[in-house]
């Protein structure tokens, strides 16, 4: 056994549920607003894992148009039934307010690369759907009751109900098996069975810091369900000053020798206003069973440090990522909501074309492409062609939260047509969406590429620029507050912002003529610096 520093997934990789099936080890994530929808991780030691797939890739399966931030694929639960991989997923269209419209869908596959089939629609009561095999070769669907009354709660409870694979439908009575503890908020439903016993985890107390993995039993699949002695076998909420915070929403897997873990979301904040600027991330932590309840080793305060089967190797997580054009956009970027690509961007001729739609804050169609951020200290650069016409038009290089938080280095024009290096920020505004100007625009050459850096360390960015593809960088604007790209800034704070960190490439055409931006290639370099601490 080897020691690993937690987390297992770092950057936005949140709301983990993991499955084995033999010798291999795969965990799926949310990815909200991101297209294209889940990351699915592989491993065979638990402590090295490589992104495999991400299986909803198609309109048919997946179309975010018009949902908000935050909102999109919600807790997706990755299981398997001897024969075939099966995947719960939830595409949330309004979080915000009393009500919540969430619809849960179905898909499933014989191999984790695929073919993914066209999705099963489930139900829409309420979010973080799961799917449990029994052992007689029955299935059941749980998810958590949102009621918009309050009577007594919003978050109602945890429903069960058959789910028959045939028929591609629920039937029989749907019962409401678990309703919590005093943290409320209960949600993230898992199902397992042991020794007669059923199992049910789930998490509570919200996604922030009084976040709790909570463990019951019942000799019933229905219950009544029993709470375990600690209620909570996974929490930081009476630890505030733990490496490891916000953690909860997990998943129980069991290594080939039996060997038990429990994988769970987590943050590790940094600076004095305790922002996670990495997003909520996948941790581990090795349990035990004990009198037929399962119980986390030193917890139910997460370790920072874990024994695992496996030895990390780090080198590719401190290695540079220069990423060329040629022909398919690496795995490691996303966009955002559209199944549509062809309509913001292609690959082609060693560039890419980012076609421009609509603004940065856009719900429905923008020109984003970006990949995660996964070290508190990096550089990305990028060079750009692009010639806009006006002020409406504009590309560029961009550290990206969501819609109420980023950074953007962006080539404009002026009105007359001057071209122009312009920066805007939003740093917390939610929910007028007025953006901040920290410098005076910067007179650019008519025509030829301009170089677009940003560098980040720690809490503190600062934006570089260079035209043409030689000289020495300049910098752009002052130095920024890069930890406004984290859930805990803004309106929403941390119990209303789910993602993370990004930083990528944009194109806006608010004039409506789709003008295009040229992308010549993309460099992320992480640092090691004084705030890294994996």
């Amino acid at each position: 056994m080897a020691k690993l520093r937690n987390p297992i997934l770092p950057g936005f990789n949140p709301d983990p549920s993991i499955v084995r099936v033999g010798a291999d080890y795969y965990i799926a994530t949310s990815t909200f607003e991101w297209y294209p929808g889940v990351q699915i991780h592989h491993s065979r030691d638990l402590a090295n894992w490589e992104l495999v797939t991400r299986p909803l890739t198609r309109q048919a399966q997946l179309d975010m148009r018009g949902d908000p931030d935050s909102c999109g694929v919600w807790a997706p639960c990755l299981t398997h039934d001897g024969e075939r991989f099966w995947l719960v997923y939830t595409d949330v269209k309004r979080k915000d307010g009393s009500f919540k419209d969430a619809h849960n869908y179905i898909v499933s596959a014989p191999e984790i690369e695929g073919p993914w089939s066209d999705p099963v629609y489930v139900n829409s009561s309420g979010f973080d759907p799961s799917l449990f095999h029994d052992e007689d070769g029955r299935k059941w669907f749980l998810n958590m009751l949102w009621d918009h009354r309050s009577r007594p709660l919003l978050f109602a409870g945890i429903a069960l109900q058959e789910y028959d694979p045939v028929q591609g439908r629920l039937v029989g009575e749907r019962k409401n098996i678990f309703t919590g503890t005093e943290l409320e908020l209960v949600e993230g439903p898992h199902l397992y069975k042991r020794n007669g016993w059923y199992y049910l985890l789930t998490a509570e107390g919200g996604t922030g810091y009084e976040h709790a993995c909570t463990f019951a039993r019942s000799r019933s699949i229905d219950g009544p369900y029993e709470l375990h002695p600690q209620k909570h076998i996974i929490t930081a909420k009476d630890s505030p000053l733990n490496e490891v915070q916000r953690s909860g929403h997990g998943d129980i897997v069991e290594t080939p020798d039996g060997r038990t873990y429990v994988v769970h979301l987590m943050g590790r904040p940094t600076t004095q206003k305790r922002r996670c600027v990495l997003g909520r991330e996948t941790g581990i932590q090795e349990a035990e069973w004990r009198d037929d309840w399962l119980w986390v080793k030193n917890g139910p305060v997460p370790s920072i440090e874990v024994d695992v089967p496996g030895t990390r190797d780090d080198t590719a997580y401190w290695a540079e990522r220069r990423y060329r054009f040629d022909g398919t956009l690496h795995k490691d970027f996303q966009w955002l909501r559209t199944p549509e690509t062809d309509r913001i961007f292609a690959v082609r001729d060693g560039r890419l074309s980012l076609i421009g739609r609509e603004s940065i804050g856009s719900w429905f169609e923008q020109a984003l492409v970006a990949r995660r951020v996964t070290h508190f200290s990096f550089d990305a650069e990028t060079v750009i062609d692009f010639s806009p016409t006006d002020e409406r038009q504009f590309a560029g290089l961009t550290h990206y939260y969501g819609r109420y938080n980023f950074h953007y280095m962006s080539v404009s024009a002026h009105a007359d047509g001057r071209r122009e290096l312009l920066l805007m920020t939003s740093p917390a505004s939610f929910p007028d969406g007025q953006l901040i100007y920290p410098a005076e625009p910067i007179a650019l050459p008519q025509d030829g590429p301009i170089r677009l850096k940003l560098e980040v360390r720690g809490p503190a960015l600062q934006f570089f620029f260079a035209p043409g593809l030689g000289g020495n960088w300049q910098p752009a604007g002052p130095v920024l507050d890069a930890s406004i790209v984290s859930d805990e800034c803004g309106g929403h704070a941390e119990h209303g912002s789910f993602t993370g960190g990004f930083v990528g490439m944009a194109c806006s055409d608010l004039n409506g003529t789709a003008r295009t931006a040229e992308f010549h290639d993309f460099v992320y370099r992480p640092v090691r610096h004084e705030t890294d601490r994996y």
